[in-house]
Parts: C-alpha cells; structure tokens; sequence
C-alpha cells in the first residue's frame, strides 16, 4: 500500500488477535519497528532480517500482551531504544516492557525519509497511542481500529468514554489510509471511524433500552439481550465491553448500579 511501510504479522492468529498482530516497519534506512509484538523467535527473526541493519528504534502503540512482549529482546539485540507508554491499571499488561523514552501526545520522531506524529488514542487502553507518517497521510492504529472486528473495551484500564473521545480525535488529522494492529490495511478512514463511532452507541442504546425493559437487571441477563447478534462463544469476551458501557451510561446518568449488583434505568 505503500512503500515506506512494510507489514510482517506474527503468528499468534487467535480470538482477540485475528490473524496475528501486524509489525510494521517504517523507513527503508532509517527504520522505525512498531509493535513488535509477541515475543516469538521466529518472528522477532524476520523482523531483524526485513530491517536489513537499519533498524533505529521500535516504538509500541501499547503494552497488551500481543504487541509489546517482543520489544525487550529486539531491543536487546539490535542494541536499539523502545519508547511507549505505561498502562494505569496492570490487567492483560506486558510486566517486561521497560522503555527507554516515554512517548506522549503530540511527539514527533523525524528522520530523514518520514515524520512519525504521536496521538494519545486512549480507550482500548490507558496508554494507547496511534502513530501517523505524516508523508503518507497513513495512521498505524494498534487496536485502536482493527479491520474484522469491533474492539474490546475491557474496564477499568479499558474506557468506552476515552474511547469515543479518540475516535472523534482523528478527525482533527488529515488521514488517508489505516493500517491496523490485526487484520488488512482500511481505506476511507472517515467512513471508518464514524461507523464504528455509531455501531458503538447503537449498542449502547440496545443496553438502555434492555434495562427498562427488564426494569433491573444484572451484567449477565443483560449480555444475551444486547448481544443477541453475536456468537454466544465470544459472549464471555462481550461481557467486558458491555461493563464499559454500563459505566459510560452511569456517567451520564441514564443508569444506576445498585449495592446488589442489579443495574436500573434512571428516571
């Protein structure tokens, strides 16, 4: 799609990774490696052998366990710096990854063949960054956009707030194309993010209207009510972002959590 980014997946195709969690290199002498991901031999190989001894950094969008674990020992052996950011809560994160510069929203790494803008993307994570190269108008988006699925919003580092809060964010860039933590590269952005902007309060409107409906309920009798339309096999992995917009509606204060664990609309 390009030809200063090159993608290697890694082979950890699996329920929350799809076909594997995608590496992308940037740059053809001066290379940027983004999401490492799993610490994997074989693919931390192919890596070092794409980077041809040109790799300058490795960078990570965020500290899930599918795309940091590598960062260490790629480091390790390129004798090469990792900059990311640390999560708020420790749950589903990468305990080894110790980076030797904290990035932060509005960074800038520049070289001599690309300029890397750093946007703070939280949501699916606390410390979720999107990266753009600004030359090729192209946003690497970890997980914050995922081509085949929808994204788990897993509480309380997950935030179904943040979340739509940063996807309203990049329509403040000038983005021509995505490339995505799992899956193929997304054209269209815009059409992109808005649908899963909307899709996204859809789903929070069928939990509403499922609460008055069952006047009080718990997480689990509503998680058949609101994902009816999903394989009852990924419902345990629903659940999560069904909490998320549990706690997003009770922000807002249409719902109330009540001591007994039941849920109730507001009046």
């Amino acid at each position: 799609m390009t030809s200063l980014i090159k993608k290697i997946t890694a082979p950890n195709g699996g329920v929350f990774t799809g076909g594997g969690t995608n590496t992308y290199l940037i740059g053809k002498e001066d290379i940027t490696v983004v999401d490492p991901g799993p610490s994997i031999q074989s693919h931390l190989d192919e890596i070092v052998k794409a980077g041809n001894n040109n790799i300058k950094r490795i960078i990570v969008t965020h500290t899930h366990k599918d795309h940091s674990p590598g960062a260490k020992p790629l480091a390790k052996i390129l004798n090469v710096p990792v900059m990311g950011s640390f999560a708020k809560f420790d749950m589903f994160q990468d305990e080894t990854f110790d980076p030797d510069k904290i990035l932060q929203d509005k960074d800038i790494i520049k070289t001599s063949e690309y300029t890397i803008e750093v946007i703070h993307t939280p949501g699916h994570a606390s410390n979720h960054l999107c990266f753009l190269i600004q030359e090729e108008k192209c946003l690497l988006t970890g997980d914050h956009i995922m081509n085949g699925s929808t994204v788990v919003i897993a509480p309380p580092d997950g935030n179904m707030t943040e979340y739509l809060d940063s996807l309203k964010k990049l329509d403040n860039f000038d983005i021509k194309l995505l490339a995505p933590g799992h899956g193929d590269y997304l054209e269209n952005p815009k059409v992109v993010t808005d649908w899963i902007f909307n899709h996204r309060l859809s789903r929070e409107q069928k939990v509403l209207n499922s609460i008055k409906e069952l006047k009080t309920a718990r997480i689990e009798d509503l998680l058949a009510h609101v994902y009816d339309d999903v394989d009852p096999g990924l419902h345990p992995i629903a659940l999560w972002s069904l909490e998320a917009h549990l706690i997003r509606l009770e922000e807002h204060q249409y719902v109330k959590k009540l001591e007994d664990g039941l849920w109730k609309a507001e009046s």
